[in-house]
Formats: structure tokens, sequence, C-alpha cells
């Protein structure tokens, strides 16, 4: 006797053609009765995809596996001989019909997998089917239908609370995980997560935000703290709650309305929000790889609440017409999707309220006019905004947000160079400049400048940084900003961050055009801003910038504040 082989070498072994059932964990055209853990392709037990199209044959293919199955139940003598350990042993019936006393159909149509499991094993390794099986209201039921879980997926569970091994892949860790939390087994989740994590690649990030696992029925839900089970009890096209205590279980079995109902989550779709550190490390992975990112397969996939919780982040590492572009692809699949036409009226309307999370304000006049202005998802109301936004000063309101994107992780910092403020700094076209150099690596996202001692006032303002050595502008805005007469600085932002290198000369220049302002005095030739969280030390030394400067120099004028990430 062959140990841990087939379970049929006690039995009256009935062959069955390859065309008839296909075995799922044999390998042959016999019943799916072995111990491979590898996922079944077909119907175990019965009729798979080859089976001969109603011929016949195939019916009596089918008949002989059915009698298979009937004839197999009886144990293989003498087999827990050759199992030395309780692992060992219920490793052995793992997927296997020796002793069991239930049937999984798991999967929908020509997928649908017949998997036996043992009601006791599978107590004791969930809550979940510890209420199933022996609960008040307990199910009697000797075959029960899972049509919202992935075959492959339950195998996995199964290969878990039998085994306590872990077998999970690319293809199937999502599933896995959804099955794993569904039956409320953490331990297999906790291996799901692990495996997300180490695998985490901006081509996949999205796939994981909003992860979309094939629901066989028609609606998905959940509601909080409590797990989620399919329907085996004779509701069908739906997935139940499964509450956590035994009150509510009962309830639940006894078919309470109050819990066949919960929050919709969209139909085929498990957000992974529930996982709070795999999802911060996915926004991480998009923020640093934004553009891979976005032109990974699965962006157009996700849903549109994962959409808007991405464009509403400040730190995407992209240039906004990029990132337009980007979300008009989503769109047009989201129409797709709805099988709605591609005009721009119907993408504007997919997008919703996500439109307005795009920053227009941060592109060139030139990217918007060739864009934006030309898709028609904007109205011609916006586009006259936008325009006036780009080119009139003062500045029109506009609806859309002009807050940069800063690409960087942790808080904002910011130092101020003068220890005192006075009265009075003209303009005359020509730059405030300041050369500055810091220790360590930072991206500058903008500066503080002085406004006017008139009261509220409107300025243009261009600001530049540049690379002192070469000469080279690395970044600048032509924007404004608005002053209230007071002797406080006002931000002006550049439209990207600009990295600044350690122990390398930039100059900090500031075009201003309007009434007299406020200026800085007693300045200081170095400044150094410390980490309240970490300690670490970013030291600017500033010293002055030859040639046309407006007057600005180390001890006093405009340019007083920097504002940056580390």
């Amino acid at each position: 006797m062959a140990a841990g082989g087939s379970n049929l070498s006690a039995c009256n072994r009935v062959n069955i053609p390859n065309g008839g059932g296909g075995g799922g964990g044999g390998g042959s055209g016999s019943p799916s009765l072995g111990t491979s853990s590898s996922p079944p392709s077909s119907l175990s037990g019965g009729v798979g995809p080859g089976g001969g199209g109603g011929s016949a044959a195939a019916a009596a293919a089918a008949a002989a596996a059915a009698a298979a199955v009937v004839i197999c139940r009886e144990p293989m003598y003498n087999w827990q001989a050759t199992k030395t350990t309780v692992k060992e042993r219920f490793a052995f019936l793992f997927n296997n019909e020796i002793l069991s006393d239930v049937h999984f159909l798991v999967g929908k149509g020509m997928g649908t997998q017949r998997i036996p499991a043992h009601r006791f094993v599978l107590a004791v390794g969930s809550a979940v089917f510890d209420a199933m099986f022996n609960g008040g209201m307990a199910t009697t039921s000797t075959e029960i239908e899972l049509p919202d879980v992935e075959p492959a997926a339950f195998l996995a569970l199964l290969k878990f609370l039998y085994s306590d091994e872990v077998q999970i892949g690319p293809e199937t860790v999502m599933t896995t995980l959804y099955t794993a939390k569904k039956y409320a087994v953490p331990a297999l989740e906790a291996h799901c997560v692990e495996f997300l994590k180490k695998n985490l690649r901006a081509d996949n990030a999205f796939m994981l935000l909003t992860q979309r696992h094939r629901a066989m029925c028609g609606n998905t839900s959940v509601r909080s703290g409590e797990a989620v089970v399919g329907q085996p009890f004779g509701c069908q096209g739906s997935v139940s709650v499964w509450p956590r205590n035994r009150e509510d279980q009962e309830k639940a079995l006894n078919g309470d309305e109050e819990f066949k109902e919960g929050d919709q989550v969209g139909e085929g779709e498990a957000r992974l929000f529930d996982e709070p550190q795999l999802a911060s490390l996915c926004l991480e992975n998009i923020d640093k790889n934004t553009s891979d990112a976005i032109n990974a397969e699965g962006f157009t996939d996700i849903d549109l609440d994962t959409l808007m919780a991405v464009l509403e982040r400040d730190t995407l590492g992209i240039r906004e017409i990029r990132l337009f572009n980007a979300v008009v692809r989503w769109a047009e699949a989201e129409c797709q999707r709805q099988q709605l036409q591609l005009t721009p009226e119907n993408k504007r309307k997919v997008l919703g309220k996500a439109l307005s999370l795009i920053r227009f304000p941060l592109m060139t006049i030139e990217e918007f006019a060739a864009g934006p202005a030309q898709s028609g998802i904007l109205t011609d109301r916006e586009v006259v905004s936008l325009f006036l936004h780009f080119t009139v000063n003062p500045k029109p309101r506009v609806e859309f947000i002009d807050r940069p994107r800063c690409c960087l992780r942790g808080k904002e910092c910011s130092i101020n160079r003068f220890q005192q403020v006075e009265s009075r700094w003209g303009y005359s076209g020509t730059s405030d400049r300041i050369r500055f150099t810091v220790n360590r690596r930072i991206f500058v996202v903008g500066f503080g400048l002085y406004g006017s001692i008139h009261g509220p006032t409107d300025y243009q303002v261009n600001i530049q940084i540049i690379h002192t050595d070469s000469n080279t502008i690395l970044g600048q805005n032509d924007t404004g900003f608005s002053c209230d007469g007071s002797s406080n600085t006002f931000r002006v932002m550049f439209k990207e961050p600009v990295e600044i290198l350690p122990n390398v000369n930039y100059t900090a220049c500031a075009t201003l055009k309007g009434p007299d302002s406020h200026y800085g005095t007693k300045g200081l030739r170095k400044v150094i801003h410390e980490s309240p969280t970490t300690g670490t030390k970013t030291v600017f030394t500033f010293c002055y910038a030859a040639g046309n400067n407006n007057g600005t120099s180390v001890e006093d004028g405009q340019v007083p504040e920097i504002i940056f990430y580390t």
C-alpha cells in the first residue's frame, strides 16, 4: 500500500474516461480525491469542461464519477499507520473524501468545484465555520454553495486550516486575503498582507488599493466589525453578513432581514483601506513613483473613491498635465464599464467630484491651452476663469485647488532669516536676490515675502531658484499674492518642488511689482532648523548675491522666508 497515495487504493475503483470529470487534485481522469494542493481545474467529482457536450458518453462518465465518489466514501484501510504526527494526518485529509462530512460547491458556472471537507477541522480553525456548523441554528446541509469565493482561494484557506501551510502567489493573494477575512482566519490574513508588502511595486499599487475580486453574486455587503460569509442557506444571488456574536448569528441563520443587507461596497469590489498599513504603503509607493503607477494597467481599473483619495494627495510626484491625461484615460475606461458613449459630457459625469481635485492652476498656460481647455470636459466658464487666472493680476478666484503637490512626505518647514521688520522697501523691476546653501538635501516649495505698508494690496511677482554656478533656472512661477497691510510674510509657491542638494550654491530671486513694502533687517548669516520629531538639523547659510539685487543682502531686504520639505 503506497503511503499517502490515492485514497482509492482500498476502494472499488471506477475508471472514468479523460473526457469526463476533470480531476481537480488527482491529475487523471478519476475524481479529485487525492492530496494535491493545486486548485482543481473543473468540477471535482463531476463533469468538467472537457465533458462530451451532453453526449451519452459524457453522461455515462458523469454517472461513473458520481458512483466512484459514493464507492470511495469507504475509508482507505489503515492509512493512519503511515502518518506519524497529528499534522501529517490532518494534512492528508485536506481536499480528501476520506471521513469528509460536508462538501462545498465553490465558484460559479463552469468554474465551480466540489471540494470535500471535515466540519470538525473547519470549526476548530474558524469561528465562522464553528457558528455555521454548531450554532443554535446550524445548517444540516451536506452541500454548501459558495458562489462568491474563488476555488483556488478556498483551497488555500483549507490548506492553511488543515496543515498551517501557506500557499499564496501573485495570482491568488488578493482572493485568498478576501476569503481569510470572510471566514475570520486572521493568521492567514497576516500572511497575505506580509506577502503583499514584500511584493509591492509601482505597477501593482493601484491594483492592491482597489481589489476587484470576481464577485459571482449580485451584491457584496459588509458591516463594520463583522465578517462576511456566503449564503449557504438557500439564499441566492447575494452575500450575507455574518455577525460576530452568537445571538445575531442565529438571527442571520433564521433569515432575519436585518442581517441580509449591509452597506454596499460595490459589485465585485473589496477595498483594502481596512488594512491601514498596507494602504499607507501603497499610497507612499504611488507618491514616489507616480508616473509609473498611473501608467500601469491597474490604474484604469480603480474605483472612483480610490481615484479621489489619490487626487487629494499633496505628495504626488508628477506634473499636473500628465495627471489630467491619466484621469481622462480612467474616465474613458469608466464610461466603457458603464456602457456610456465616450463623449466629454459622459467623461465629466463619471468623474463627478474627482474633476475638482485636478489642480489646473499648477499647469502652464501652454499645457492648459493644449489639453484641458480643448478636452470638452470643462465648462466654458471654467476655461475662461482659468485663462484669466493664468494671464491677469490680481488673479480671480478659481474653483480648483492651486496648492502645489510637493511629492514629499512629512511636514512643511520654514525658516526666516531676519530678526526684525522695518518699512519701506521699493520696487523698480529689479529682482531681490540672496544666495544660500544647505547642509542636506531638501525640496523648496515656496518663499514667504513681505507685503505692502499701505494696507491691503495685490502684488504681481515672479519667483525663481537659480543654480548659481551654471545660472540655470531650476524652478519659477509667475503669479501674484494679496497682502493685508501687516508686517507678516505672505506665501508664494512654486508649481513644483525644487530639489536643493547639499553644499551647492543657489540663488533665491523674487521680482515684485507693487507698492512699497515692509522689509527685514538684522539678518542672520546662518539659520538652523531642527526637526521637533527627529532632531535632524537643516542648516541654511546665506551670502550676498553680486549684481543687480535691488539692495537685498544678508543684513536686510526681501525674501525673508524659505518654505521647504526635508
